[in-house]
C-alpha cells in the first residue's frame, strides 16, 4: 500500500492538471480495499468447524488421502476471486502439528488440479476435541504469494487470523469423513463465521 502511495502522489506531482492521476489514485483505493480486513463474529460452540476464508464453495467431495494426514477425507474447497476480503482464518481451536509448503504452479485456483499442483501451504491442526483437520492455502492465477504467519507447534482460536493470499486463490480444507457437512456447493462463506461442518470429539458417538 506504501508503494501505490508513493506511485500516486509522485502521478499527482508530476501531473500537468490540479487534481492529479486518477487512475493512480483509483489504483491505490483498490489496493486499501482489497486487504481490509473486517471483524468478525465466530460461534463458540464446541465440534463446529467455520470457513478459513470469504469466497464460494466450489467443491464439496471424498478424496482418499489429505495431505500431512495421509488418511480418508472429507473436502471443502472454498474459491476466493479477487474481489474477496482475503484474509485466513482458523477453522477450529488447536495445535498445528504439521505444516508443509509445496512450490508449484498458478494455474486458475477455481479449477480442481490446483489443489495439486499450484503452490500451496500445507497445515494440520490437531483440534481440542482431538481431531484432525487439514486446510491448505493455495495460489491462483494472479495470487504470487502466500501469506501464512503460524507453524509447527502453533496453537490458534477458531476464527483468529493466521494469514492471507494476495489476488484471488483458494483454501482447501479436509476433515474426518464422520463429519457432517453444512454447506453446499455455490454458497457463499465468510471466513471465521460461516459454518463448515461439525465433528465429534474422539470417542464420541
Amino acid at each position: 500500500m506504501a508503494g501505490f502511495a508513493a506511485v500516486a502522489l509522485l502521478g499527482t506531482w508530476f501531473c500537468p492538471v490540479p487534481w492529479g492521476d486518477p487512475p493512480l489514485w483509483l489504483l491505490l483505493f483498490w489496493v486499501i480495499w482489497f486487504f481490509r480486513d473486517p471483524e468478525r463474529i465466530t460461534p463458540v460452540a464446541a465440534g463446529l468447524v467455520v470457513a478459513p476464508a470469504d469466497g464460494r464453495v466450489i467443491a464439496v467431495d471424498e478424496v482418499a488421502a489429505a495431505p500431512l494426514s495421509g488418511r480418508a477425507a472429507r473436502r471443502i474447497s472454498i474459491f476466493m476471486n479477487i474481489f474477496n476480503v482475503h484474509v485466513n482464518r482458523f477453522p477450529d481451536s488447536g495445535r498445528i502439528v504439521a505444516c508443509n509448503y509445496r512450490p508449484g504452479r498458478f494455474i486458475n485456483a477455481a479449477l480442481d488440479k490446483a489443489s495439486q499442483e499450484n503452490e500451496r501451504m500445507e497445515l494440520l491442526l490437531q483440534s481440542d476435541q482431538g481431531r484432525e483437520i487439514v486446510f491448505v492455502q493455495v495460489a491462483g492465477l494472479i495470487a504470487r504469494r502466500i501469506v501464512c504467519r503460524i507453524g509447527r507447534g502453533d496453537y490458534g482460536r477458531r476464527g483468529e487470523r493466521f494469514g492471507l493470499i494476495r489476488f484471488g486463490s483458494r483454501v482447501d480444507v479436509y476433515l474426518p469423513l464422520d463429519a457432517t457437512i453444512a454447506v453446499t456447493l455455490g454458497e457463499r462463506t465468510v471466513a471465521g463465521e460461516t459454518l463448515l461442518a461439525t465433528i465429534t470429539a474422539t470417542g464420541e458417538k
